[in-house]
């Protein structure tokens, strides 16, 4: 993380937090962890095509699937994520 460019803000209903990578790190995040003490975290995924695919093939078919199974799961691209909107095609 760069420190300098990273930011808290907290209200009475909403706390932010603005996270910037350094120079030297490249990539999508994939995850984040959150919580009170280290002890105690909870992981969270940012919205990306792989983690909602991956989400879906959980949620569609917790267990091992059949081959024919498989075949009907939709195929989902996350088209764009804005602050108040998340645009995802269903095929």
């Amino acid at each position: 993380l760069l420190n300098p460019e990273s930011s808290v803000s907290v209200s009475a209903h909403n706390a932010v937090v603005g996270l910037a990578k350094a120079p030297g790190s490249t990539g999508l995040w994939d995850k984040f962890s959150f919580g009170l003490d280290p002890s105690a975290l909870q992981e969270r995924l940012f919205v990306s095509e792989e983690n909602v695919d991956g989400f879906l093939g959980t949620a569609c078919c917790p267990s091992p699937c059949s081959q024919s199974a498989l075949e009907r799961q939709p195929l989902i691209e996350v088209l764009d994520v804005t602050e108040d909107r998340i645009q995802i095609r269903v095929e």
